[in-house]
Protein backbone atom coordinates (compact mmCIF):
# COMPACT_ATOMS: atom_id res chain seq x y z
CA UNK A 1 0.00 0.00 0.00
CA UNK A 2 1.11 3.49 -0.80
CA UNK A 3 -0.31 6.64 0.60
CA UNK A 4 0.45 10.20 -1.19
CA UNK A 5 -1.04 13.23 0.69
CA UNK A 6 -2.02 16.00 -1.66
CA UNK A 7 -2.98 19.38 -1.43
CA UNK A 8 -1.63 20.36 1.97
CA UNK A 9 -2.57 21.70 4.38
CA UNK A 10 -5.73 23.32 3.97
CA UNK A 11 -7.35 21.00 1.82
CA UNK A 12 -5.70 17.76 2.27
CA UNK A 13 -6.62 14.37 0.80
CA UNK A 14 -5.29 11.13 0.87
CA UNK A 15 -4.56 9.03 -2.49
CA UNK A 16 -4.10 5.54 -0.94
CA UNK A 17 -3.08 3.00 -3.83
CA UNK A 18 -4.16 -0.35 -2.43
CA UNK A 19 -2.09 -3.75 -3.69
CA UNK A 20 -4.58 -6.87 -4.51
CA UNK A 21 -5.71 -8.28 -1.22
CA UNK A 22 -4.88 -4.99 0.78
CA UNK A 23 -7.90 -3.39 3.03
CA UNK A 24 -8.14 -0.05 4.77
CA UNK A 25 -10.95 1.11 7.33
CA UNK A 26 -12.15 4.16 7.00
CA UNK A 27 -14.47 6.50 9.58
CA UNK A 28 -18.47 6.39 7.72
CA UNK A 29 -17.92 9.74 5.04
CA UNK A 30 -14.42 9.88 4.40
CA UNK A 31 -14.29 8.34 1.04
CA UNK A 32 -14.40 10.72 -1.87
CA UNK A 33 -13.82 8.38 -4.62
CA UNK A 34 -12.49 4.99 -5.56
CA UNK A 35 -11.61 2.30 -8.41
CA UNK A 36 -14.99 0.63 -9.71
CA UNK A 37 -14.11 -2.58 -8.23
CA UNK A 38 -13.60 -1.96 -4.74
CA UNK A 39 -15.56 -3.80 -2.49
CA UNK A 40 -17.38 -1.90 0.17
CA UNK A 41 -18.83 -2.90 3.55
CA UNK A 42 -20.23 -1.82 6.73
CA UNK A 43 -19.19 -3.00 10.13
CA UNK A 44 -18.97 -2.16 13.84
CA UNK A 45 -15.83 -4.16 13.52
CA UNK A 46 -14.12 -6.83 15.51
CA UNK A 47 -11.57 -7.28 17.77
CA UNK A 48 -9.88 -4.72 20.57
CA UNK A 49 -11.86 -1.95 19.96
CA UNK A 50 -14.92 -3.41 18.16
CA UNK A 51 -18.32 -4.83 18.07
CA UNK A 52 -21.46 -2.99 19.37
CA UNK A 53 -19.53 -1.72 22.49
CA UNK A 54 -16.67 -0.53 20.78
CA UNK A 55 -18.96 1.33 18.31
CA UNK A 56 -20.72 2.75 21.12
CA UNK A 57 -17.24 3.55 22.48
CA UNK A 58 -16.40 5.52 19.26
CA UNK A 59 -19.56 7.43 19.28
CA UNK A 60 -18.70 8.65 23.05
CA UNK A 61 -15.41 9.76 21.49
CA UNK A 62 -16.57 11.76 18.64
CA UNK A 63 -16.47 9.05 15.92
CA UNK A 64 -19.04 7.34 14.25
CA UNK A 65 -20.85 4.18 15.11
CA UNK A 66 -19.83 2.12 12.03
CA UNK A 67 -17.14 2.02 10.13
CA UNK A 68 -16.61 1.77 6.10
CA UNK A 69 -14.10 -1.16 5.40
CA UNK A 70 -12.53 -1.26 1.54
CA UNK A 71 -11.16 -4.02 -0.13
CA UNK A 72 -8.73 -4.06 -3.53
CA UNK A 73 -9.78 -7.69 -4.13
CA UNK A 74 -7.58 -9.65 -7.22
CA UNK A 75 -6.68 -6.57 -8.28
CA UNK A 76 -5.27 -3.03 -7.68
CA UNK A 77 -6.97 -0.23 -6.54
CA UNK A 78 -7.27 3.46 -5.86
CA UNK A 79 -8.99 5.20 -2.90
CA UNK A 80 -9.35 8.69 -2.11
CA UNK A 81 -10.32 9.72 1.57
CA UNK A 82 -10.58 13.12 3.21
CA UNK A 83 -11.75 14.41 6.26
CA UNK A 84 -14.96 16.34 7.05
CA UNK A 85 -13.39 19.64 8.11
CA UNK A 86 -10.86 21.35 6.28
CA UNK A 87 -7.67 21.01 7.56
CA UNK A 88 -4.28 18.70 7.36
CA UNK A 89 -4.00 14.85 7.39
CA UNK A 90 -1.49 13.38 9.11
CA UNK A 91 0.05 9.61 8.06
CA UNK A 92 1.71 8.37 11.54
CA UNK A 93 2.77 4.59 11.16
CA UNK A 94 1.72 2.47 14.84
CA UNK A 95 4.67 0.02 16.13
CA UNK A 96 5.06 0.01 19.96
CA UNK A 97 4.10 2.84 21.36
CA UNK A 98 0.24 3.63 21.29
CA UNK A 99 -1.09 7.12 20.71
CA UNK A 100 -3.59 9.48 21.82
CA UNK A 101 -5.77 10.81 19.47
CA UNK A 102 -8.71 14.15 19.84
CA UNK A 103 -12.21 13.52 19.65
CA UNK A 104 -13.18 13.18 16.30
CA UNK A 105 -9.57 13.30 14.74
CA UNK A 106 -9.53 9.59 13.46
CA UNK A 107 -10.24 9.04 9.96
CA UNK A 108 -8.45 5.91 8.42
CA UNK A 109 -6.49 3.21 9.73
CA UNK A 110 -4.72 -0.26 8.30
CA UNK A 111 -6.21 -3.43 10.00
CA UNK A 112 -3.45 -4.40 11.97
CA UNK A 113 -4.61 -1.03 14.14
CA UNK A 114 -6.78 -1.06 16.87
CA UNK A 115 -8.77 2.10 17.99
CA UNK A 116 -10.14 2.20 21.64
CA UNK A 117 -11.61 4.18 23.98
CA UNK A 118 -9.54 6.30 26.51
CA UNK A 119 -11.28 8.10 29.28
CA UNK A 120 -9.13 10.90 30.63
CA UNK A 121 -11.26 11.92 33.42
CA UNK A 122 -12.54 15.13 34.98
CA UNK A 123 -8.97 16.82 33.87
CA UNK A 124 -10.57 17.53 30.44
CA UNK A 125 -14.02 18.21 31.95
CA UNK A 126 -12.55 21.20 33.62
CA UNK A 127 -10.77 22.06 30.52
CA UNK A 128 -13.77 22.57 28.15
CA UNK A 129 -12.80 19.79 26.11
CA UNK A 130 -13.81 15.82 25.58
CA UNK A 131 -13.82 14.00 28.29
CA UNK A 132 -12.68 10.86 25.68
CA UNK A 133 -10.02 10.85 23.61
CA UNK A 134 -9.04 7.88 21.53
CA UNK A 135 -6.62 5.10 21.60
CA UNK A 136 -4.60 3.64 18.61
CA UNK A 137 -2.26 0.55 19.37
CA UNK A 138 -1.41 -2.56 17.71
CA UNK A 139 0.65 -2.59 14.39
CA UNK A 140 0.07 -0.07 11.22
CA UNK A 141 -0.91 2.88 9.75
CA UNK A 142 -3.20 5.56 10.68
CA UNK A 143 -4.82 8.55 9.30
CA UNK A 144 -5.80 11.32 11.22
CA UNK A 145 -7.61 14.68 10.09
CA UNK A 146 -7.03 18.06 11.60
CA UNK A 147 -8.41 21.39 11.47
CA UNK A 148 -5.81 23.88 9.85
CA UNK A 149 -2.47 22.65 9.21
CA UNK A 150 -0.50 19.86 11.08
CA UNK A 151 2.77 20.54 12.86
CA UNK A 152 4.93 17.90 14.94
CA UNK A 153 6.86 18.84 18.25
CA UNK A 154 9.26 16.81 19.46
CA UNK A 155 9.10 16.68 23.32
CA UNK A 156 12.06 16.14 25.61
CA UNK A 157 11.39 17.37 29.32
CA UNK A 158 8.19 19.75 29.14
CA UNK A 159 6.08 21.24 26.44
CA UNK A 160 2.72 23.26 26.78
CA UNK A 161 -0.31 23.14 24.37
CA UNK A 162 -3.67 24.33 23.87
CA UNK A 163 -6.21 21.73 24.72
CA UNK A 164 -8.21 23.27 21.42
CA UNK A 165 -4.76 22.32 19.18
CA UNK A 166 -3.71 18.95 20.14
CA UNK A 167 -4.30 16.37 16.97
CA UNK A 168 -2.56 13.65 18.83
CA UNK A 169 0.61 12.90 21.26
CA UNK A 170 2.65 9.69 21.54
CA UNK A 171 1.40 7.50 25.09
CA UNK A 172 5.42 7.82 26.02
CA UNK A 173 4.36 11.47 27.40
CA UNK A 174 2.51 12.21 30.59
CA UNK A 175 0.27 15.18 30.61
CA UNK A 176 -1.25 17.30 32.79
CA UNK A 177 -4.76 20.07 32.50
CA UNK A 178 -3.89 23.27 33.95
CA UNK A 179 -4.60 26.82 33.26
CA UNK A 180 -2.26 29.48 30.55
CA UNK A 181 -2.46 32.02 32.99
CA UNK A 182 -1.67 31.55 36.77
CA UNK A 183 -5.09 33.31 37.76
CA UNK A 184 -8.76 31.82 37.37
CA UNK A 185 -9.55 35.59 35.96
CA UNK A 186 -6.04 36.07 34.10
CA UNK A 187 -6.95 32.72 32.12
CA UNK A 188 -10.68 33.68 31.58
CA UNK A 189 -10.00 37.34 30.27
CA UNK A 190 -6.86 36.26 28.23
CA UNK A 191 -8.63 34.37 26.43
CA UNK A 192 -6.12 31.41 26.50
CA UNK A 193 -8.26 29.34 28.60
CA UNK A 194 -6.58 25.70 29.80
CA UNK A 195 -3.66 24.04 28.50
CA UNK A 196 -1.94 20.56 28.37
CA UNK A 197 1.41 20.01 29.96
CA UNK A 198 3.40 17.21 28.71
CA UNK A 199 6.50 15.69 30.32
CA UNK A 200 8.81 12.90 29.02
CA UNK A 201 9.97 12.42 25.64
CA UNK A 202 7.42 11.82 22.68
CA UNK A 203 5.82 13.17 20.11
CA UNK A 204 2.95 15.86 20.04
CA UNK A 205 0.79 16.73 16.74
CA UNK A 206 -0.85 20.20 16.59
CA UNK A 207 -3.47 21.81 14.52
CA UNK A 208 -3.51 25.62 13.51
CA UNK A 209 -6.89 26.23 14.19
CA UNK A 210 -8.98 25.40 17.32
CA UNK A 211 -12.54 23.56 16.00
CA UNK A 212 -14.20 24.70 19.43
CA UNK A 213 -12.95 28.26 19.23
CA UNK A 214 -14.14 28.55 15.56
CA UNK A 215 -17.44 26.66 16.14
CA UNK A 216 -18.66 29.53 19.15
CA UNK A 217 -17.25 32.10 16.68
CA UNK A 218 -19.35 31.38 13.96
CA UNK A 219 -22.27 29.85 15.93
CA UNK A 220 -23.00 33.14 17.57
CA UNK A 221 -23.34 34.84 14.35
CA UNK A 222 -26.11 32.38 12.69
CA UNK A 223 -29.19 33.38 13.19
CA UNK A 224 -31.73 31.41 15.91
CA UNK A 225 -33.35 28.15 13.97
Amino acid sequence: MNIELLHQPDSAIAKILMDPQEEMIAEAGAMVAMSGHVNVSTTLRKGKGGGVLGGLKRVLGGESLFMSVFRSGSSAAELYLAPKLIGDILAYTISGTDLVVQSSGYMASTPGVDIDLGFTGFKSLFSGESLFWLTASGSGLILLSAFGGIYEVDVDGGYVVDTGHIVAFERSLDYSIAKANNSWAGAFFGGEGFVCKFRGRGKVFCQTHNPGSFGRLIGSKLPPR
